[in-house]
């Protein structure tokens, strides 16, 4: 320990001494170290209780506005629950009324079905007394005579059942077409669909000649004439009165008696399909009569339809409306809340000249007899917005 290292201006440096330097050295930077490490915590706990300082505070702004914004939540709920509630009792209205009118529609439907069915029976009974009708015909025959007159009492029967069934505006008589022809009658049918033709022409004068002929080869004769002049006349209808987009694929040739057209039926049955090959078919009155109690019952249900979708267009309308109402609601609490805000500046204003004017009424005027102040009310005075803003 006492060995000399080296020698400074005469003085030994001897290894011991260089140790203890060493030593104080390394006690030294410690000591510093500490102290610097002492400092840092301070300054880190000062940080740290800065930091804690803040977030209580942001915490405390944070909960207060929580506490606005619940206020104005509750405040916007009760106005939406006001605003729902009278909503739903409107539509509730509506809905009653809705299902009021589609019952009594409902109703109304299964009554003409109702009818309809009768009619049908009726209709059923019709066709089994087709017998005691036969005996008809000779008279019809005797009426039915000549072209012209078979022409005007088919083409008036059919007009009576279309008139009879259908409304005004739901059918036309001898309407033109658009390749020039006319046939007896077109019925319109709903949603813009194409017409059907009514054709009131049958070619009774071959009938005729059957019923006239004596022999077997006389009624062969008779009845093969009216075939040709029947599918003739069928494809003429097919020809002339069924064109696309114009009209249905359908057209009806009118038979004015149901006799006739029962006897066709079990004696002509190749007439009978070959018509509904060229969408011809042959009808009796009674027919005709379902048929267009059928249209009319399609009419009906389209104007039903109709009248839902103004129901529909009325609720969108009643919906645009709820939308505004809820527009205007909230600019009015707009306009409330700058309202408020006007209210407490006139009453600041109203506050500081309330004070003034008793400082003024205070004051001790020299050479004055001093008299008793009259006690007044704090009123604070309507000034307008102008006045307010000067003050």
């Amino acid at each position: 320990m006492n060995e000399s290292v080296f020698t400074v201006s005469g003085f030994v440096v001897t290894r011991g001494v260089l140790l203890a330097a060493a030593a104080a050295i390394a006690l030294i930077i410690l000591l510093i170290v500490r102290a610097a490490a002492r400092r840092r915590a301070e300054a880190r706990r000062a940080e740290a209780a800065e930091a804690r300082a803040r977030v209580a505070e942001l915490t405390r702004a944070q909960n207060e506005m929580n506490g606005r914004i619940e206020a104005m939540g509750k405040i916007l709920g009760s106005r939406q629950q006001e605003l729902l509630h009278g909503l739903s009792e409107r539509l509730d209205g509506l809905g009653h009324r809705i299902g009021q009118s589609m019952s009594e529609t409902t109703r109304s439907t299964h009554e003409n079905l109702s009818r309809l069915n009768e009619r049908l029976a009726i209709i059923t009974e019709a066709q089994k007394n087709i017998t005691t009708l036969a005996g008809q015909v000779g008279q019809l025959q005797q009426i039915l005579s000549n072209k012209q007159t078979r022409g005007a009492f088919g083409q008036a029967r059919m007009e009576a059942i279309v008139q009879d069934g259908l409304a005004p505006g739901s059918y036309e008589f001898q309407a033109t077409l658009s390749n020039g022809t006319r046939p007896d009658c077109l019925i319109h049918l709903p949603n813009g669909a194409s017409g059907l033709v009514v054709d009131a022409k049958f070619p009774l004068e071959a009938w005729n000649a059957i019923r006239a002929a004596g022999t077997p080869e006389a009624v062969r004769t008779a009845e093969g004439q009216f075939r040709r002049d029947t599918l003739k006349h069928v494809q003429d209808i097919a020809d002339r009165y069924l064109l696309p987009g114009e009209t249905q694929d359908t057209a009806f040739m009118f038979v004015p008696s149901e006799s006739v057209f029962a006897d066709i039926h079990e004696r002509f049955e190749d007439v009978v399909q070959k018509a509904h090959r060229a969408h011809v078919v042959i009808v009796s009155p009674s027919l005709l009569m379902l048929s267009i109690q059928v249209v009319q019952s399609l009419l009906r249900d389209a104007r039903m339809r109709e009248q839902a979708h103004v129901i529909q267009d009325e609720v969108v309308k009643l919906m645009d409306d709820v939308r505004r109402l809820d527009d205007r609601v909230r600019k009015l609490q707009n306009h409330f809340g700058a309202a408020v805000g006007d209210i407490e500046q006139i009453l600041t204003s109203s506050r500081k000249i309330t004070q003034r004017g008793a400082k003024i009424e205070a004051v001790e005027l020299e050479d004055a007899e001093v008299k008793p102040v009259p006690e007044r009310e704090s009123v604070s005075p309507q000034l307008p917005f102008t006045a307010v803003e000067e003050v």
